[in-house]
């Protein structure tokens, strides 16, 4: 007798993703357990993205298709509407769990299905993902991102999570992602990066409208109105100077983060989740201090 899975629907935001789309569409086609229903939003793009998808409906009637206006620019708090449009098609449906994923990711043929048996064997389990593939490099460092972080460009929420922290929340400049997976923390529910599996990302995180040290700047900007410890800052800093451009990279979030702060832009998360989110990042500078102590005494 097969396994009873979870149904699960998928939403992808997609704005000008011609390039990587019909990869993602090939990925989740192949999945060992189906969706029940993708929506698949066209956030006014102006290149083939529509085009590209329209090729796969009539043999997946599955996939569903909504085209968004033209508009000028990306912007975070539109990817959060164009998610919303796609919530309104299923929530008719007697759906477990809602994914939402990028345009421009690939993966596995059981991707999906390791991730429902995780939903299934957790019952607290709210969301969950595992770390991504960029440049053919795993961009994932146990030191500084925790395993209870999930990525935003594919997450996929328990449907009564998703509910209970009151959906994403629209931020112009970004974190939505993160405000979601630690809200759903602050509420009692298990967020889980699974490194068993893993995604490929297309296209570099924080660069599809950005070039790299602009995305870095802009990072910085974001930790600090997400309510970043100035001390994980530092140490955020230094693990950033390991990567390519070499150390500039790790000054531009710095750079980014004392700008934010100078210019005192405002913070868009409550005084809840931020004090919620500095005794997580306190906890987590103990843990390492601790471990470096043990290695020094050694």
């Amino acid at each position: 007798m097969s396994k009873k899975f979870l149904d699960y629907g998928l939403i992808t935001p997609a704005r000008n993703e011609e390039k990587f789309i019909e990869e993602t569409i090939r990925s989740v086609i192949n999945q060992t357990v189906l969706p029940l229903k993708w929506v698949i939003v066209n956030d006014g793009s102006t290149d083939a993205t529509s085009e590209i998808v329209r090729k796969y409906l009539s043999d997946y009637r599955w996939i569903t298709l909504i085209d968004l206006p033209v508009r000028s620019g990306r912007r975070f708090d539109a990817k959060v509407n164009s998610f919303n449009e796609g919530i309104k098609k299923i929530k008719d449906e007697k759906i477990d769990v809602v994914g939402n994923i990028d345009a421009d990711i690939v993966f596995g043929p059981d991707f999906m299905e390791y991730l429902l048996i995780k939903f299934m064997e957790i019952p607290r389990l709210g969301v969950a993902g595992t770390p991504f593939v960029e440049n053919g490099k795993r961009v994932y460092n146990g030191k500084y991102v925790d395993l209870n972080h999930v990525s935003g460009a594919c997450q996929i929420f328990r449907m009564q999570c998703y509910n209970d922290i009151g959906g994403y929340t629209p931020v112009r400049h970004g974190g939505i992602d993160w405000i979601a997976v630690t809200t759903a923390r602050m509420k009692g529910w298990k967020t889980v990066t699974y490194t068993e599996k893993e995604f490929t990302h297309l296209r570099p995180m924080g660069t599809g409208s950005a070039g790299l040290l602009k995305a870095r700047f802009n990072h910085g900007i974001k930790d600090y109105y997400l309510g970043n410890l100035f001390l994980w800052q530092v140490f955020r800093t230094i693990n950033q100077m390991l990567a390519r451009p070499y150390i500039i990279s790790g000054m531009m979030v710095l750079s980014g983060y004392i700008y934010a702060a100078i210019s005192g832009v405002k913070k868009p998360i409550s005084k809840e989740l931020q004090n919620f989110h500095q005794k997580e990042q306190i906890d987590r500078l103990s843990k390492i201090f601790r471990i470096q102590g043990k290695k020094y005494e050694e």
